[in-house]
C-alpha cells in the first residue's frame, strides 16, 4: 500500500522520543523497535562500537490516517553528525478542533511554543511548535 512517511534522525534520543510520541498520538509500532546490535554482522565491515548497540536502528510509529512517522539514531559514534534545522515540520491534520488542541497540548510539554493554537484567518484551528527533542510540528485543524 502506497503511504508517505516522515523520517527523522535523533541523536541518541529516538526511543525516548517515540515513546513521548506514541503516547500522544495513542498508536503502536510497526515492528518493534530496531535495535543497531540485531544487524546481521557483515565480515566486511567493522564491528560496531559498544556505545550503540542498543540505540534505535530504526522504528515506526502511525500518526494519523495513513501517515507513518519513522526514525533511528544518527550515533557521532557511526560518523553521524546531526544538526538541528528549521526547514522541516511534521504537519498533522486531526479530524477535530479537540483532538488538534489534545495533540497540540500533548505535543507542547517542554516544547517552544512558536504560534499558539488559534483560529486563524484562513480558516484554520492552527498552532507550531518546536518540541522537546527539536522536532518542529504544524497541527492545523481545517474549520469547516
Amino acid at each position: 500500500m502506497p503511504r508517505v512517511c516522515t523520517y527523522v534522525n535523533f541523536p541518541g534520543t529516538a526511543e525516548e522520543a517515540f515513546l513521548f510520541y506514541q503516547s500522544i498520538f495513542k498508536t503502536e509500532f510497526i515492528g518493534g523497535i530496531q535495535r543497531f546490535h540485531e544487524m546481521p554482522v557483515d565480515p566486511n565491515m567493522p564491528p560496531l562500537p559498544e556505545t550503540v548497540n542498543d540505540q534505535v536502528l530504526h522504528i515506526e510509529l502511525p500518526l494519523l490516517g495513513n501517515h507513518i512517522l519513522m526514525a533511528s539514531d544518527a550515533p557521532a559514534d557511526l560518523g553521524f553528525s546531526l544538526s538541528q534545522g528549521n526547514n522541516m515540520h511534521i504537519c498533522v491534520n486531526p479530524d477535530s478542533r479537540e483532538e488538534a488542541q489534545r495533540i497540540f497540548d500533548g505535543l507542547s510539554e517542554g516544547a517552544n511554543i512558536n504560534t499558539p493554537i488559534q483560529d486563524m484567518y484562513w480558516g484554520a484551528f492552527y498552532g507550531t511548535m518546536t518540541d522537546r527533542f527539536g522536532i518542529n510540528w504544524m497541527i492545523s485543524y481545517q474549520v469547516q
